[in-house]
């Protein structure tokens, strides 16, 4: 058996109300102890993807500022990974002392990966319970996606909740799920940017014809503010062949693809994922 390697952890609280002290985790920081020749020491955070506990302690909680502290915390530590100060100075920065983090804590590690997965279901994730609702539609696709992204290391690379507002017009509502650019010489046309939308196309295709109608303007945007050329991908669940009763959610989900391509929309389904999180690992040179 390889030897174990030798971490430390930290958890991430929330804390909305300091004076009761009341919290819940939401997060783990997970680092190797010893640092390598150039001083650092590999480390990782995952925050969770349920946020119902949070819910249930503060209605009014900023899960789009949490959720975004997570890329934020992996860049300060890749910046600087043999060294926690910088991350607790973006906690005191960002949320005051409603978000916090615990001191360390020793662990021995088979490999970075299932640890810092171990971890996360000793102290951050709810118990499932044995007849838990199974989450579909747009939450499940996007969940699917960011799993892929992660596998392939990418995931914190990446610009999540991209408001459509920076490249459309103020007071657009859209965020786009996530995204990176490519650099110039990943591609042969130069600077690439690269979106990813989960869109369910299970129940009505609202969502496809927004993401369609919004497509236009994004990519002038994109060209105009960062010089580059604008991809966009829809990533969809797979058609549901059926019987007859069915025809007409095979219109839908027809309809809502076709009105897609026709913005020059990529549209792939879940079973193509692990191939895009390949290609962003390569341009992204992981």
């Amino acid at each position: 058996m390889a030897d174990r390697v030798p971490c430390e952890f930290f958890l991430i609280r929330y804390v909305p109300d300091v004076v009761k002290g009341e919290f819940t985790n939401i997060g783990v920081v997970l680092r190797e102890a010893a640092e390598d020749q150039g001083g650092k020491a590999n480390a990782v955070v995952r925050f969770t993807r349920d946020w119902s506990r949070v819910r249930c302690m503060d209605a009014d909680a900023d899960l789009a500022l949490l959720e975004a502290l997570e890329g934020e915390i992996a860049e300060r530590l890749r910046l600087g990974a043999a060294d926690t100060k910088p991350v607790l100075t973006l906690l005191e920065d960002t949320l005051s002392n409603s978000v916090q983090m615990t001191e360390a804590r020793a662990s021995l590690a088979e490999n970075m990966t299932a640890e810092l997965e171990q971890l996360m279901r000793m102290y951050v994730e709810p118990l499932k319970v044995k007849r838990e609702r199974r989450t579909t539609g747009r939450a499940a696709i996007a969940g699917a996606m960011r799993n892929e992204f992660e596998r392939a290391g990418v995931w914190g690379l990446m610009r999540k909740r991209i408001a459509a507002s920076l490249y459309t017009r103020p007071g657009d509502p859209m965020k786009i799920d996530c995204g990176y650019r490519t650099d110039a010489t990943a591609t042969s046309a130069g600077s690439v940017v690269r979106m990813f939308q989960a869109v369910s196309l299970e129940g009505d295709v609202e969502a496809a014809k927004g993401f369609a109608y919004s497509a236009p303007q994004l990519r002038e945007g994109v060209e105009r503010l960062e010089s580059a050329r604008l991809e966009l991908t829809a990533v969809v669940e797979p058609v549901k062949r059926g019987n007859s009763e069915e025809d007409e959610a095979l219109e839908r989900y027809r309809f809502g693809v076709e009105a897609m391509e026709r913005e020059a929309i990529r549209v792939v389904t879940l079973s193509d994922l692990a191939r895009v999180a390949e290609t962003a690992r390569l341009e992204l040179r992981v």
